[in-house]
C-alpha cells in the first residue's frame, strides 16, 4: 500500500512541479495538497493553486494563518507600507548587505510546514512535500528555503509525530531552471501558475521571482506560457 502525501500548494512553478512529482511517485489517489493564505497583498497564486489542483483532480485543504503575520511590514503583505523591489534578489542582497529580502515574510515557511504536519497527522498523510530551492536560499535571500533549514524542521516534525511524518524537499539542492526542466519532463501545466508579487492581470517581469522564472524558462530553451 502506498503511502499518503500532502504537497505544500501555492500555486507557482515550484510547489506545481513538486505536486506533479509527488503523483508520479505515489499516484493521484495517494495525494492531497494545502494552500496558505497569509494576508499576501493579492489572491493571484491561491487562484493558481486552485487551477492546478482542478487540472490534476487533487483534494486541496487551505488554512488562514493571516493574524500570525499582522506585526510584520513585509512587503508581500497587504497591509505593508513598503514597495514590492523591482530587481533581482541578488541586487537586493548587495543593498541590503546580506540580510533577507524586504519579500521575505518572517518564518514563514516554518509556519507552514508546522501547521502542514498538524493538518498531515489528520489526514494519516506520512510525507510533506515543499518545493524549496537553493536559488532562494542563495546568500540568505529567503533563510527558511535553506537546505540546513529544511534538514531541521524535518528533524524536529519526525520527532515531534513520533516518526509518522517527514518532510521531502526534492528541489533543495536545485536552481529554478533544474526545476522548470523537471516540470517540462512531467508535463506541468505551468500557464495555470502564478509567481509574480503583484496581482495585476499580467506578471509584471520586474519583481524578483519573475526575473528568477523568466531565466529559468529561458534557460530551458521554452517561452514560459504564463508570460505570454
Amino acid at each position: 500500500m502506498s503511502e499518503k502525501a500532502m504537497v505544500l500548494c501555492s500555486g507557482g512553478v515550484d510547489s506545481t512541479t513538486c505536486l506533479a512529482l509527488a503523483i508520479e511517485k505515489h499516484g493521484k489517489e495517494n495525494v492531497c495538497a494545502l494552500s496558505i493564505y497569509y494576508g499576501q497583498k493579492h489572491v493571484k497564486e491561491i487562484q493558481a493553486a486552485k487551477a492546478v489542483l482542478e487540472y490534476y483532480g487533487i483534494e486541496g485543504t487551505s488554512l488562514d494563518l493571516t493574524p500570525v503575520f499582522a506585526y510584520s511590514d513585509c512587503s508581500l503583505l497587504s497591509h505593508s507600507t513598503e514597495d514590492i523591489p523591482e530587481e533581482s534578489y541578488a541586487e537586493q542582497l548587495a543593498q541590503r548587505g546580506g540580510k533577507p529580502v524586504t519579500t521575505y515574510v518572517p518564518f514563514r515557511n516554518g509556519l507552514f510546514l508546522s501547521a502542514a504536519a498538524s493538518v498531515a497527522l489528520s489526514k494519516n498523510c506520512s510525507v510533506i512535500y515543499y518545493g524549496a530551492h537553493h536559488d532562494d536560499a542563495a546568500g540568505n535571500a529567503y533563510p527558511d528555503c535553506s537546505e540546513e533549514f529544511v534538514n531541521a524542521m524535518n528533524h524536529s516534525i519526525v520527532l515531534g509525530s513520533g516518526g509518522d511524518v517527514r518532510i521531502e524537499a526534492p528541489f533543495v539542492r536545485w536552481n529554478k531552471a533544474q526545476i522548470v526542466a523537471e516540470g517540462l519532463r512531467l508535463q506541468v501545466p505551468y500557464q495555470l501558475t502564478w509567481s509574480c508579487y503583484e496581482g495585476g492581470d499580467k506578471p509584471c517581469r520586474k519583481c524578483g521571482t519573475c526575473l528568477d522564472r523568466i531565466r529559468a524558462f529561458e534557460a530551458n530553451g521554452v517561452t514560459d506560457p504564463a508570460m505570454k
